[in-house]
């Protein structure tokens, strides 16, 4: 059915599953101040000490088990078909800059609102995959493989609606990845190429 190894989406995968491993054995993931100190983003680190490193760093540490398992299911799921369409340099330059777009716009959320919190997870880039398959589809004239255009939307309202009616959750971050996934792809997706 897909004519790439999904190379970089597993990669991703070990990579954060490792993380997590590490990260539990020496502390505790649903600790706000050890989530900080091992690479959340939280706002007065990079407005007072200007670790604007945070932004990349937080893509790749969650709060907890069921936090990385969600987040590593709707990876494999969106990375491989998304990574297949595009090639692998694209998709991974997708989901780098999908995440830290969605990093950065966090991270303005929480300057606006004076409300700030420690974001960690890769959600912003995986909402990023899912921008990009949105504009595969309309693309591909409305479908591609199993997608369709109303398909998609679909999926994309029922996030965000649980996204903003669920507590602790980062809509600023999803909304960032998701506007940036779906730009860049516009970019780097191109349908006589890579179909």
């Amino acid at each position: 059915m897909y004519k790439k190894k999904p190379y970089m989406t597993i990669a991703l995968i070990v990579i954060n599953t490792l993380v997590f491993i590490l990260l539990e054995f020496i502390g505790d993931t649903e600790d706000a101040s050890f989530m900080i100190s091992h690479g959340g983003m939280y706002p007065p680190d990079i407005l007072e000490h200007m670790q604007i490193w945070r932004f990349f760093t937080s893509m790749f540490v969650h709060f907890g088990f069921l936090h990385l398992l969600n987040n590593m299911v709707l990876l494999g799921a969106a990375g491989v078909i998304v990574e297949d369409a595009m090639g692998h340099i694209a998709f991974m330059v997708l989901y780098l800059l999908s995440g830290i777009a969605g990093s950065v716009l966090s991270f303005a959320g929480m300057i606006k609102t004076d409300d700030y919190a420690v974001a960690a997870g890769a959600s912003g880039a995986i909402f990023g995959l899912i921008g990009a398959l949105v504009w595969i589809v309309i693309a591909n004239k409305g479908q591609y493989k199993d997608l369709t255009k109303k398909g998609m939307i679909f999926m994309i309202i029922l996030m965000l609606a649980y996204g903003f009616s669920t507590n602790g959750v980062d809509n600023f971050g999803h909304v960032g990845g998701l506007a940036a996934g779906f730009v860049i792809s516009i970019v780097y997706y191109r349908k006589k190429r890579y179909n």
